[in-house]
């Protein structure tokens, strides 16, 4: 993988408002308006199918391909965005995304044929995390490394915001004017105008015009980047623990609530809330990362801080006999310790700076596969553990995590105690990545 050829071209450079270099501005507005119309059907899609005369097992099989797609998509934005550039992975994955969407309007849903449906609803799934996810690798080599966990937590305020907060909110004003199949094509508009500003505001290739050769040595740094530094294959770990609990919640927890009074309309606001909260943790901790260090953050307040409050969710509905407003100030909290992980995107990139992409692509690949951990985690051991019982499980996943970040951030530890030590001497001090 040592290849003088694939040095980066494209270097931290220009102007940085708020922990993020302006020229970045644009392409999140646009990643934002992207995920917007990939998720205006997140949140009622499977009783949508159902009522069309789908069988609920079908449509968890739907969701549950759909996540592998997502999973692979994931794997391959990170290394494609090294070889070919993050506006030629973007594109890729916009076109592969409104093709499966066209194709899923036109043919899978007027037949209802769930042969059809798989593959196209697929397309989609394996599209928009090539849109979005390069994005974030372009993000690591354009922006100021002294901020950069500012700036990937500027990334997730984008992606959380247009996935959980905008479109739900279009969703639910717009479903009484324009139905269900009127919102999915609404989608299309969202999208097309996400890739436009991709289109007139993303230019430039991480490793300038390479050949056939250095781009397949690229893509396959997505497999050997483990083996060349076993941090990244467990930094991807970490990132798959810090989705678990998130992709877990939804499948047993309202469950758990209504025994205490919470209604699912309750549910959802207390849903809601933890995403809203959790934008702007996004950037508090990637501050907060940047001052005291990514690898000591992700520990602090994403392994111990979301650990401990998954052991409060346990317990308040009983302690507070399901009072709503406690239960809300509950997800409250949770919104923001989830977020605590959001540095370890900038750390995991730093461990090998010629090859972000591939580290993107584990970092990638955890957030993808923690939407079938979770929920097969709860499937397993619902019925032996409890809903309380799955939640103490998931605390110690979470703290396990904590003892994982010690061998992730040593390299980063290292160079932060070479750097303080050269500005006590009145040495020069030289910004480099680990």
């Amino acid at each position: 993988m040592e290849n003088n050829n694939l040095q980066p071209q494209s270097v931290s450079s220009g102007k940085t408002i708020l922990g993020l270099n302006v020229e970045l501005i644009w392409g999140l507005v646009g990643v934002l308006f992207f995920i917007v119309g990939d998720g205006l059907e997140q949140a009622w899609i499977s009783p949508f199918l159902i009522e069309k005369g789908m069988v609920i097992e079908e449509t968890a099989t739907l969701i549950s391909i759909y996540g592998i797609a997502v999973a692979v998509g994931a794997w391959f934005s990170g290394v494609l965005a090294e070889a070919w550039g993050p506006r030629k992975t973007m594109l890729a994955g916009a076109i592969l995304w409104i093709v499966g969407q066209l194709l899923f309007l036109l043919v899978a849903l007027p037949t209802m044929s769930f042969t059809i449906m798989i593959p196209t609803y697929c397309v989609r799934g394996f599209g928009y995390p090539l849109f979005c996810y390069s994005y974030l690798v372009w993000i690591t080599y354009k922006n100021n490394p002294k901020t950069l966990a500012t700036a990937v937590g500027w990334f997730f305020v984008a992606f959380t915001g247009g996935l959980y907060v905008v479109s739900n909110l279009f969703a639910s004003f717009m479903m009484p004017i324009i139905g269900s199949v009127g919102l999915l094509w609404s989608a299309l508009v969202w999208v097309l105008i996400g890739v436009t500003i991709i289109i007139l505001t993303v230019r430039g290739t991480i490793h300038g015009n390479i050949g056939a050769k250095e781009q397949f040595k690229i893509l396959l740094s997505g497999i050997t980047i483990i083996k060349k530094n076993p941090r990244v294959g467990v930094g991807g770990l970490v990132r798959l623990i810090n989705g678990t609990s998130q992709f877990a919640m939804p499948v047993f927890y309202p469950l758990f609530l209504s025994q205490y009074g919470i209604s699912t309309e309750q549910w959802l606001q207390i849903w809601a809330l933890v995403f809203f909260v959790n934008i702007f943790f996004n950037i508090i901790w990637g501050i907060v990362g940047d001052k005291i260090g990514w690898g000591k953050a992700v520990q602090i307040f994403g392994g111990f801080g979301c650990g401990s409050i998954l052991l409060l969710m346990a317990f308040a509905p009983p302690f507070f006999n399901g009072n709503f407003a406690a239960m809300m100030i509950v997800g409250a909290l949770y919104g923001a310790f989830i977020a605590g992980f959001a540095p370890l995107t900038a750390l995991v990139p730093s461990l090998e700076p010629t090859y972000k992409g591939a580290t993107i692509t584990m970092i990638n690949l955890g957030a993808g596969l923690s939407s079938f951990v979770g929920p097969l985690v709860v499937a397993i051991g619902i019925n032996k553990l409890g809903a309380q019982g799955i939640l103490i499980f998931f605390t110690c996943f979470y703290y396990f995590s904590i003892l994982l970040m010690n061998y992730v951030k040593k390299p980063e530890v290292e160079r932060r105690k070479a750097q303080k030590k050269a500005e006590l001497n009145g040495t020069p001090v030289v910004e480099t990545e680990l």
